[in-house]
């Protein structure tokens, strides 16, 4: 059964974040909010939280996931950058959107694109998925909490507690943060291209 956190949305208790903290790093998956919907997270390296994420969405190898990330000390850990690229990124972060870009060896294998070894990486501008991710230290492995053959993402904590009580550890509720997933936008080959079409303007990309 899926412990539910009830978390104030601009004041987030320390307490309550530190237990969810505490929690994904003893390898638990959680959903939890961020400025676009729902996110299925766990930590990094738990190879048990990604087959679990996997079955929930019925995902293939090909699917990118992505690494959620504090700032852009934390994102350049994880991927290669150029300068035009990181320009680029700067001036959309902390924002609505999910950049592809090759990754580091500091990416466990099991979260890359098997063909052309990338990852995706955002930094959400939400005071609780902020919160999160401080009171951890490290990114959250992540991917957009949308169920099979659905249009789009559950809104609501308690639906989701109801709905996936028996295959995620804990809900952190903070509100309606919206059915609309980030906009992608691959930048590992070369030219830029818009995968996805979301909450992100993609006219600067254009």
């Amino acid at each position: 059964m899926a412990k539910y956190f009830d978390v104030h949305p601009e004041n987030p208790q320390r307490r309550t974040i530190g237990t969810v903290a505490d929690s994904i790093r003893s390898g638990a998956l959680v959903a939890y909010p961020t400025d676009s919907c729902f996110a299925l997270g766990c930590q990094l390296g738990s190879r048990d939280g990604i087959d679990r994420i996997r079955s929930i969405r019925k995902l293939d190898d090909r699917h990118h996931f992505t690494l959620v990330c504090q700032n852009f000390a934390q994102l350049g850990q994880f991927v290669h950058i150029d300068n035009d690229v990181f320009r680029a990124i700067k001036a959309a972060t902390p924002g609505r959107y999910t950049f592809i870009l090759p990754a580091t060896k500091d990416v466990p294998r099991q979260l890359l694109h098997p063909r052309k070894k990338t990852v995706g990486v955002r930094i959400p501008d939400h005071v609780v998925a902020q919160a999160l991710l401080a009171e951890l230290g490290e990114p959250l492995l992540s991917s957009t909490l949308l169920l099979p053959d659905e249009a789009e993402p559950m809104t609501q904590g308690w639906e989701i507690k109801e709905r996936l009580d028996h295959v995620i550890d804990a809900v952190v509720d903070s509100g309606d943060c919206g059915t609309e997933p980030t906009t992608v936008i691959d930048f590992s080959g070369g030219a830029v291209e818009i995968v996805r079409r979301g909450a992100g303007d993609t006219e600067r990309f254009e």
